[in-house]
């Protein structure tokens, strides 16, 4: 994002429950925390700063200007109201343009990819890394190439992210971004084949071993069955 983001605060000494009444008021309660310094509390627009924060998110500098005190900025934390995209309550943290700053940034697969092209699922693991990078070199959106997804067992790692040398990701490289499986209803119809191939196997053996059972009472053809000591006549005894 090139353009700067602006936002107008006031300092509040209105603190705990009575905030309330800011909020009822159209203003959102927030803090400034800087490094070494106490934290500053002040209020917002509550328009302006849902509209800052849409662009900003949490990876985007913003210029806060509080009663002509001017502060660069990140949103380190937002709180909504409970069941509610109302936002209650936001954190920013003052830093230097010539420091460079730790935020989280999220992830995007681009690309046409062939595992969905051929009905498997792509599995995402990870919605945003963590990056490094002075202020003015922050990023919106990391996109990961992903049309090498394409069979099953196939995976993206951080490692496979290429990023300009002025950012800095600070996950593991082994982390997993993506991977591809095999949906549940192919893997049913695959077991179901597999059972009915066993099942097959299993009658064909069987009467393959009932025919050699049988076969081995039989004669062979053009003889007669040989008789045994039973059916011959007695000897008579010599005197």
């Amino acid at each position: 994002m090139s353009e700067d983001i602006l936002l107008s605060a006031q300092k509040r000494d209105v603190l705990g429950k009575q905030v309330k009444k800011l909020r009822n008021e159209g203003h959102t309660p927030a803090v400034i925390h800087e490094r070494g310094k106490d934290s500053v509390h002040v209020s917002v627009p509550a328009l302006e700063f849902k509209k800052a924060f849409g662009s900003a998110g949490k990876h985007h500098a913003i210029k806060l200007d509080v009663g002509g005190k001017k502060y660069t900025t990140i949103i380190k934390e937002v709180v909504n109201a409970p069941a509610s995209s109302t936002i209650q309550h936001a954190v920013f943290q003052a830093i230097k343009e010539d420091e460079k700053v730790t935020t989280q940034v999220p992830l995007k697969l681009v690309g046409e990819i062939p595992a969905e092209r051929a009905s498997l699922l792509v599995l995402k693991n990870l919605d945003h890394i963590t990056i490094e990078a002075l202020p003015k070199d922050l990023i919106d959106i990391v996109e990961v190439d992903a049309t090498q997804l394409a069979e099953v067992g196939n995976k993206l790692h951080i490692s496979d992210i290429n990023l300009p040398s002025t950012i800095t990701i600070k996950d593991d490289p082994e982390h997993v971004i993506a991977t591809v499986e095999m949906p549940k209803d192919q893997i049913a119809e695959a077991d179901a084949a597999l059972e009915e191939q066993k099942a097959q196997e299993g009658i064909t053996e069987e009467a393959e071993a009932a025919e050699g059972e049988g076969a081995e009472g039989e004669a062979p053809a053009g003889e007669e069955p040989a008789k045994s000591d039973e059916a011959k006549p007695a000897e008579e005894p010599k005197e």
